[in-house]
Order: C-alpha cells, then sequence, then structure tokens
C-alpha cells in the first residue's frame, strides 16, 4: 500500500527557497512515476515536475529553470528543491505516485496515489 507524506512547505519570501520532500512509507519509489503537483485557492491543480519509470524528468513551463525534482531510491523520498520562488508558486503542494507506463505525465488524472499535501507560501 502506497503511503505518501509531504513535508518542507512554508513561507518565504520572494526569491528565497525551499525544499519539498515526500516519503512513501508503504512500497519503492523505483517501481512508480512520481511528481509533484500544485493547488492554488480558486484555481485548477498543476503539474509541477515528473519522474518517470525510466528517469526522464519533465517540468511545467512555469517551473523551468527553477524548481528541481529528485528521489532518493534508498529512503523512498522523492524531493522538489525550490529556488527563486515568486508570489505565484503559493499553493498547496502535493506528490503522487502511479505504476503505470503513461510516460513524464503532468496529468493529475493519471495518478492514483496522493499525498495530503504541504502548503507553501511566497510573499511580495
Amino acid at each position: 500500500q502506497v503511503q505518501l507524506v509531504e513535508s518542507g512547505g512554508g513561507s518565504v519570501q520572494y526569491g528565497g527557497s525551499l525544499r519539498l520532500s515526500c516519503v512513501d512509507f508503504g512500497y519503492s519509489y523505483s517501481n512508480y512515476r512520481m511528481a509533484w503537483f500544485r493547488q492554488a485557492p480558486g484555481q485548477e491543480r498543476e503539474g509541477v515536475a515528473v519522474i518517470d519509470l525510466d528517469g526522464s524528468i519533465r517540468y511545467a513551463d512555469s517551473v523551468k529553470g527553477r524548481f528541481t525534482i529528485s528521489q532518493d531510491n534508498a529512503k523512498n523520498t522523492l524531493y522538489l528543491q525550490m529556488n527563486s520562488l515568486k508570489p505565484e508558486d503559493t499553493a498547496m503542494y502535493y506528490c503522487a505516485a502511479d505504476f503505470r507506463s503513461f510516460g513524464p505525465s503532468l496529468r493529475g488524472y493519471e495518478y492514483k496515489y496522493w499525498g495530503q499535501g504541504t502548503q507553501v507560501t511566497v510573499s511580495s
């Protein structure tokens, strides 16, 4: 059973950095496509970054060059390093996992397992 728990959110000022973590207490990340999503109040959920089963990585255009997704399979942990944060990055951030092969998808409906989320707030 996959159990995803995010941490690392918080409040930072414009230009600051945060590193989000997502631990899977139930299974091995190496068998899953892993991704980060975010959702701001009143807005649709947005795919941020994904690591596919073959290790390929994809980012949303809005975070390219600022965010880095990585994983440590030995620790069953997924990371999202967020640099040069902007107020528009403010959202609840979720990690997601799926064992099916859809390629490096950023579509939320192609993920079966979700964490509870961690809040990121960026002030100007």
